[in-house]
């Protein structure tokens, strides 16, 4: 536990180093972003063996083939109700904070330019698409684009297919549990370097929009994160006290992959080391290996409640009024093309700017966002993995197959 008190310690300091150093410094501190890159490219190499060997085991080691079908069903109920709920927030806090009133447009053409080129990107798939696309080709080429739905959708029928052979594939199993451990161990050695890559990407992040931008965007900034805050409370710490899981105890126990997620704005960053303290906390491997790479598809949190946010927050700030009627509308558009794509570069933007388009919206606002998109990406990201750690508990719970003696034991270790 000294060792991970160590990890947020030098974390943090390197996020406190690299706005300074961004401030500062901010010619040189640009040229920081490759450090910020280099640690997110190994996390990258970690997650699919590691969301393959997890699950594979999780599911053919335990025994948990049949209870599959249900732990997939309440996973995406589980899902669609906290989509829903995100949803259904930003559109409150859109229509009662009035986050684009009164703003002074500041846009140039670099900046529409960029948002023009986001409207031939497909933003989202409907149903079928996504059905059609959970199914690789080339479970190579899913591991290599890192592409965790299918990557998931592999694992189950390879499983299935071990658990259907017997005894002939325990070797492959034992093989696969032996690359879990491996996989584990080699998490920890990457996370030695997390510091690194905080440094940089936080450096690169200030150095390029400068220390102002943070005063400029000062209300929609504060609103962002006030309205994530709000999700927190009223449904994640919910959600927890239903279930009778301290949401404290389990914040305290995934502190290293949130801050990692909120320095870098990457999930991908997160992952490995949440799925291992999740292990610990108590919830199942079949459950935590299952779970967590589909709610990066299917659970996006703080990505779908800022989707709302920000698409009234563009109509507002050219003084369009958008009947409730409408509104409705989008969040339920907003509810299909927000799934299936968190492989996409600003998938946020993308998303956002080809919702506008459909409902005849000006693109502008879009343009506004592009200068402080990382920083409320920062804030996205991390709601997104507690929401999805959260999840993973929830369907646990659900299942009774939560080991509360082993959270309690973990939290007094952690003490």
């Amino acid at each position: 536990m000294k060792n991970s008190k160590r990890l947020t310690l030098h974390i943090f300091i390197a996020l406190i180093a690299g706005i300074l150093f961004g401030w500062l410094a901010p010619v040189w501190a640009v040229k920081m972003q490759p450090l910020g890159d280099l640690f997110l490219r190994m996390v990258k190499m970690i997650i699919a063996p590691l969301i393959f060997a997890t699950l594979v085991v999780g599911i053919a080691g335990h025994g948990n083939v049949k209870n599959l079908g249900k732990i997939g069903f309440k996973t995406i109920v589980y899902f669609e109700i906290a989509t829903t709920i995100a949803l259904i927030l930003g559109l409150v806090m859109a229509n009662v904070l009035k986050p684009g009133a009164g703003f002074n447009i500041d846009v140039n053409s670099v900046s529409m330019n960029a948002v023009e080129s986001m409207k031939n990107i497909p933003n989202g798939m409907d149903f079928a698409q996504t059905l059609v696309h959970s199914v690789p080709e080339s479970v190579i080429a899913a591991m290599a684009n890192g592409d965790l739905l299918q990557i998931v959708v592999f694992a189950i029928f390879f499983a299935l297919a071990v658990c259907a052979v017997g005894q002939k594939a325990r070797p492959v199993l034992d093989i696969l549990q032996s690359t879990c451990d491996i996989m584990f161990k080699f998490t920890e050695y990457v996370m030695k370097f997390a510091p690194i890559g905080v440094f940089g990407a936080m450096s690169a992040t200030i150095g390029q929009n400068g220390i102002t931008i943070l005063v400029s965007y000062l209300k929609l900034i504060a609103i962002t994160y006030f309205s994530l805050i709000v999700f927190v409370a009223i449904v994640l710490v919910v959600a927890c006290r239903i279930i009778n899981v301290p949401f404290m105890g389990l914040l305290k126990t995934i502190k290293d992959p949130a801050l990692l997620a909120f320095t870098t704005a990457s999930s991908e960053a997160a992952l490995p080391k949440a799925m291992e303290l999740m292990e610990k906390f108590g919830v199942p491997k079949s459950i935590v290996s299952f779970v967590m790479p589909m709610g990066y598809t299917f659970n996006l949190d703080g990505t779908t409640m800022y989707l709302t946010l920000a698409t009234l927050f563009c109509a507002q700030v050219v003084g369009i009024e958008i009947p409730i009627q409408q509104q409705i509308m989008i969040m339920l558009t907003l509810m299909l093309t927000s799934k299936g794509i968190a492989g996409v570069p600003r998938v946020s933007l993308v998303i956002l700017t080809g919702t506008l388009a459909s409902f005849g919206l000006p693109l502008v606002g879009v343009a506004v966002l592009l200068g402080i998109d990382q920083i409320l990406d920062m804030g996205r990201t991390t709601v997104n993995l507690i929401g999805n750690c959260v999840a993973t508990t929830v369907v646990a719970r659900w299942e009774n197959d939560f080991d509360h003696k082993k959270m309690e034991n973990f939290l007094a270790k952690k003490d």
